[in-house]
């Protein structure tokens, strides 16, 4: 195989390989670091040994990111506030033309589940990730995991069960997002505080990710009357020279804030019954830097 057939069949697989590495880390950069791992790996393999290389490179992305992700988890690594994953740029284009398929995918990366994906083990993640997300049969994933079939099979279990006990239940309709988003940034900008709570729901959540490096709740908010009253507040102090764009982020539709042409804050909703569910903001600089080019 030469140097460019090599690197032909990598880039083929590209997308997919940073789809698991981010749904295991929930980083884009630990995500990219990862791949480029895999790359090197990839390069240096004895080509007798890869009898397909979507599945040899799929392997060694896995591994790795368990590995990336047990390191992380040996450090104990603490955070100021609450941590959301990183936004991830979700286009699929012509990739998945499936309809369905590209649902389960979505779902797979939305914030809510990344988030329960956290408080599972490594392995667990790994196997939910390949399965759920991926579609790859048990013996498959065994084999990628030097683990037996049987095992596999229990992590499965216990991971999809962890997740549907802990995953918030939400209406994935990314019209309807999109619009109450945009509503919900006009009442914002407005300060119309009743055309706010209208959009809320009683029990509306607000999550904030900073890092301690901007400014945003350090704990969640609870309550239409406690959130409504926080986004009014920050609408009005406001940023500089501010604009707006609209994308897709983690399999929906998202808000993003810019500052002088840069990522300031990302804003994602959660909609349930026609109302807003959750609001997730993302202002830690680190999770934004990936999208300066967007």
């Amino acid at each position: 195989m030469t140097a460019d057939t090599l690197t032909d069949v990598f880039e083929t697989h590209r997308p997919v390989l940073l789809g698991v590495a981010y749904r295991m880390l929930g980083r884009v950069a630990d995500a990219e670091d990862v791949v480029q791992e895999a790359w090197l790996r990839w390069s240096a393999a004895d080509r007798g040994e890869v009898r397909e290389p979507r599945g040899y490179l799929v392997r060694v992305t896995t591994r790795l990111a368990i590995d990336r992700l047990r390191q992380v988890k040996a450090r104990g690594e603490t955070y100021v506030g609450p941590w959301l994953p990183e936004p991830y740029v979700t286009d699929f284009g012509d990739t998945v033309p499936d309809t369905a398929e590209r649902a389960v995918l979505a779902d797979t990366v939305s914030l809510a589940v990344l988030v329960v994906l956290e408080s599972l083990s490594p392995l667990e993640r790994a196997v939910f990730v390949l399965r759920e997300a991926f579609g790859h049969p048990y013996a498959e994933i065994a084999a990628m995991l030097d683990r037996g079939e049987p095992a596999v099979r229990q992590l499965a279990v216990r991971a999809r069960r962890h997740v549907e006990e802990r995953r918030p239940r939400y209406d994935v309709d990314p019209a309807q997002r999109r619009d109450l988003t945009e509503r919900f940034l006009a009442a914002a900008e407005e300060g119309d505080l009743e055309g706010l709570m209208s959009l809320l729901a009683p029990d509306v959540r607000l999550v904030g990710d900073s890092g301690g490096k901007s400014k945003a709740p350090l704990r969640v908010l609870e309550t239409a009357d406690k959130v409504g009253r926080f986004l009014l507040g920050a609408a009005r102090k406001g940023i500089p020279d501010p604009s707006f764009r609209f994308l897709e982020l983690n399999g929906g539709p998202a808000l993003l804030v810019l500052s002088g042409g840069k990522p300031d804050a990302v804003f994602q909703l959660e909609v349930l019954d026609g109302h807003i569910q959750s609001v997730y903001i993302v202002r830690n600089p680190d999770k934004l830097r990936s999208l300066a080019s967007v």
